[in-house]
């Protein structure tokens, strides 16, 4: 903890030094004071903090349909007050949202009014142990002061990004106005690289969430196991047996009968990732062979990294490692050594990803540029220029459409294959056809959600359902989306990872009907019709 505490103090201090050395530059140079940025900024964080949790409860109460009434297990409920008591946390408010989608987190001020929100997934699918595992994370952020700390660093991002926006916006007859852009150039980049500091600090905050909620438990590998479910979708659980004779030889389920009032055993029955142990609830250990399968590409992938620099969460499997450090001091073997040998450098596909990722932001700047040139200078060279450069622009963005959607075969497989695969990213993806019951939103409970989590026999998958228009997902979302959940369906689509793993929905087949989703057509149409255009300039 003390640790904890010395990283932050030197993180803010370093933050709050950028500011206090842009403020004093500003003074020396043009004797403007950047006081009122700062006023601005304290006062719109101030309210943002102490009006956050009373919106988020709100929100997670009518738009995700949260229950603040229901009662938790008693092993959960004991666990929870026996952690409250050692760190001096104040009992939070447990809310529960009805969905198969397993999820959880917490949101509040300080220790006094933290909640902590759970999916019904996170019951049906969890074992006791990895359960408490996962809320011992979440109350380690409580007693961390997370949220507090959290929102002192966000500060500083803010008011740089002010002083750039009043430099940006000052008018020009101002006396000052010479300084302006250089001001405004510096305070952007010093936005952006707080930003990243602000990144790295909450980084570093999920390592001692996870530390916490070892100390709490004394049980790493139930949270190790956790997170392989949480972060990779892996599970180990095969279909239920199907005669009355199997079903006698499996394990009898664990008294749950203080969860059945909260609809979590239903019969009739997750930007969210989360796997299942079993279909019986009770845990299982998977198969090291698939986890370290599914750890290869954020150890290989040269994305992964990128993605990790810009996320708030460090990658599952750097979390693995450092939960695998500290099995020895609870004499438990370590939960995963990665001892796989990289065949290949995988660097080339990275090469070209970026390559055709940025062409066409290239191109748009140039086309941008001659056209400029075109009305302004009433140049021949703008005018043929932003023609040449738009339709070179455009086959840029065709290539890359054909690589973001190779639709050639989509070959049937399932979430542990697809898991194991390091070749796919966000512009690369693998053509892919998987059958499974969706078990819920993709954003649990939230009723204007339109994706999904499916569950096939070795894991789940995050369902990226994206049509055209957004108000079209929107009514698909509050009207029609409920009526797939627990649906055995047929999914084919185009997986990626960024660093996520999910399936962008071409078409769904539920009930031996046929959904599909228009954006890849619309998309290839808008390519054409674009180029189109800039054919005109030439004929003129």
């Amino acid at each position: 903890m003390s640790k904890l505490v010395s990283v932050s103090l030197i993180t803010i201090t370093a933050l709050y030094g950028l500011l206090v050395a842009l403020a004093v530059g500003i003074c020396l140079i043009c004797g403007v004071s950047i006081l009122p940025a700062l006023i601005g900024g304290i006062i719109v964080l101030l309210i943002q903090f102490l009006i956050s949790p009373w919106l988020m409860d709100l929100t997670t109460k009518y738009l995700y349909k949260a229950d603040f009434n229901k009662e938790i297990p008693d092993f959960l409920k004991s666990f929870i007050e026996d952690v409250c008591s050692k760190n001096k946390i104040k009992y939070p408010k447990i809310g529960i949202i009805d969905d198969g989608s397993p999820n959880c987190y917490t949101y509040g001020r300080t220790k006094r009014d933290a909640r902590i929100i759970l999916t019904r997934g996170m019951f049906e699918l969890l074992s006791e142990d990895e359960l408490k595992a996962c809320v011992g994370h979440e109350l380690g952020h409580v007693a961390h002061y997370d949220m507090l700390v959290m929102t002192v660093a966000q500060l500083i991002p803010i008011v740089f990004y002010a002083v750039y926006e009043a430099c940006i916006n000052t008018n020009d007859g101002d006396s000052d106005s010479k300084y302006n852009g250089a001001i405004a150039i510096v305070a952007y980049v010093l936005y952006i690289i707080s930003q990243y500091i602000v990144l790295w600090l909450s980084r570093t905050r999920e390592y001692y969430a996870d530390s916490f909620s070892i100390d709490m438990t004394k049980k790493p590998n139930s949270l190790a196991e956790a997170l392989v479910k949480v972060g990779y979708g892996l599970t180990s659980n095969k279909e239920e047996p199907a005669n009355e004779e199997d079903k006698k030889t499996k394990p009898k389920k664990r008294d749950i009968s203080g969860v059945k009032g909260l609809g979590i055993f239903d019969s009739n029955s997750s930007k969210t990732l989360i796997a299942c142990s079993s279909k019986d609830g009770m845990s299982t250990n998977i198969n090291k062979t698939s986890i370290k399968n599914a750890m290869k590409w954020e150890k290989w992938n040269y994305w992964a990294k990128w993605y990790e620099f810009n996320s708030t969460h460090p990658l599952i499997s750097k979390r693995l490692e450092r939960i695998s450090e500290r099995s020895k001091e609870f004499n438990e073997e370590p939960y995963i050594v990665f001892d796989l040998v990289k065949t290949e450098s995988y660097l080339d596909d990275f090469l070209v990803e970026i390559l055709l990722k940025f062409l066409p932001s290239v191109g748009l700047v140039a086309t941008i540029t001659f056209l400029m040139v075109w009305l302004f200078g009433e140049s021949m060279i703008g005018k043929y220029g932003f023609a040449i450069s738009g339709i070179i622009m455009m086959i840029f963005e065709l290539l890359l459409f054909m690589r973001r959607y190779k639709k050639s075969n989509f070959k049937e497989t399932n979430v542990e294959e697809l898991l194991g695969e390091v070749k796919v990213s966000g512009v690369t993806p693998i053509p892919c056809t998987v059958k499974g019951n969706i078990i819920g939103r993709g954003d649990a409970g939230y009723i204007f959600n339109e994706d999904f989590v499916i569950r096939d026999e070795t894991g789940i998958i995050f369902l990226d359902y994206n049509q055209p228009l957004w108000i079209v997902n929107k009514i698909f979302a509050f009207f029609k989306a409920k009526t797939f959940i627990d649906k055995e369906t047929i999914i084919k689509g185009w997986y990626r990872r960024s660093p996520v793993p999910y399936i962008e929905i071409y078409s769904m087949e539920t009930d031996g009907k046929t959904k599909k989703v228009y954006t890849y057509i619309f998309k290839l149409i808008g390519i054409f019709l674009i180029m189109a255009l800039f054919f005109i300039p030439l004929f003129i």
